[in-house]
């Protein structure tokens, strides 16, 4: 059975409160990096070693540039890692708020309206150019 109108606005409104409930937030994504250095003395090099790591890093766009950031501690990880779980949240939200918008918009009944007494009373006004001197 199709959701009723009211159904709809009840959910719409339940998402508008989640929305507002959210934190800090930033786009990205994190990424683990880590490996071996140029140093062939250094004891990355040495078999069995796992090499240098795990980094993280945090991958975005800004004003159309990529920046990259990396964490000085797990701390500061941890932060970011909530707040881009945050910024994927809201995307979802945002995903569910547009759509049951559209089922509203769907629903939702057109409104004919006929126009005022004095729209019909006001005076045709003729599309004449002016001269120009």
């Amino acid at each position: 059975m199709p959701n009723s109108l009211v159904d709809l606005e009840g959910r719409r409104a339940a998402v508008q409160s989640q929305i507002a409930r959210l934190g800090d937030m930033r786009s990205g994504s994190i990424t683990e990096t880590g490996g071996r250095c140029g140093n062939p003395n250094c004891h990355c090099h040495q078999s069995g070693d796992p090499g240098h790591g795990p980094y993280f890093r945090l991958t975005r766009k800004v004003k159309g540039k990529t920046v990259t950031e990396t964490f000085s501690s797990p701390a500061s990880l941890a932060k970011a890692q909530r707040e881009v779980a945050e910024c994927q949240r809201f995307r979802e939200l945002g995903g569910q708020l547009l759509e049951v918008n559209e089922e509203i918009c769907e629903l939702r009944p057109v409104e004919e309206t006929s126009p005022s007494a004095q729209e019909k009373k006001r005076p045709k006004r003729s599309k004449r150019k002016s001269r120009v001197k």
